[in-house]
């Protein structure tokens, strides 16, 4: 099993750590919602086990080639069970890319959302990060809820590969839509990332550039968790 202790050091300084317990809302009825006109990202049947709105940054380096290329993210994920099915909840994104876009980088994440009402009884779900891959190749995401939601769970995180890749459909600068299954860890089976606002690095680079953060914001539905709470 994947040793969660090893989580990459700049995390300590870009997150703030919680220990709050979720408040979470049933999402036996909740269904999410993807684009009709395309085969990628596939709709499961039942309800998700969580629902949170992120805000982080969208990482990139700059290639030889004058291109950006993404090297991971960093977010943190915050609970928005009990805003589904308001009229709140198809623009919570938006309202939490909007605070986060006028923050200061070194703002912690959960004071940028404790300002903003809307997320009031929104407690911190966990953080979303990238590690090498156990693979020995490239990089591999990680939804970690074991620092705050489902504390004193070990195995409330997991690692996940892409198998659905679509363009946002509002388009840049927000980044694609995805389907992940998961590899490793018990949080859950599915995950699908949708309703990304911002994200995207410019066009292209000059060589030599040094790496960029894009701040960012999206939906991220979690299925099929089976860590006992």
């Amino acid at each position: 099993m994947l040793a969660l202790a090893v989580i990459p050091v700049f995390l300590s300084t870009v997150l703030a750590v919680a220990t709050k317990r979720s408040s979470r809302c049933d999402l036996s009825s909740a269904r999410i919602e993807v684009p009709w006109n395309q085969t990628q990202l596939v709709a499961p049947s039942d309800g998700p086990s969580f629902i949170g709105v992120a805000i982080g940054f969208q990482n990139y380096t700059c290639g030889s080639a004058g291109n950006y290329s993404n090297v991971g993210a960093v977010a943190e994920l915050f609970d928005v069970s009990c805003l589904y099915g308001k009229a709140e909840f198809d623009s919570v994104q938006q309202i939490a890319y909007d605070a986060w876009k006028f923050s200061l980088p070194i703002v912690p994440f959960s004071e940028v959302i404790e300002k903003v009402e809307t997320f009031h009884a929104s407690p911190l779900l966990g953080q979303h990060f990238f590690i090498p891959s156990p693979s020995g190749t490239g990089i591999s995401p990680v939804w970690n809820f074991a620092s705050a939601a489902l504390a004193g769970h070990a195995d409330a995180f997991v690692l996940a590969a892409k198998v659905g890749d679509v363009p946002a459909p509002t388009g840049p600068p927000n980044v694609d839509w995805l389907s992940l299954n998961r590899a490793d860890g018990n949080l859950a089976k599915q995950i699908f990332r949708v309703a990304t606002v911002g994200g995207l690095p410019p066009s292209s680079c000059k060589p030599g550039t040094p790496p960029i953060s894009v701040k960012y914001a999206s939906t991220y539905w979690l299925f099929g968790s089976s860590v006992q709470q």
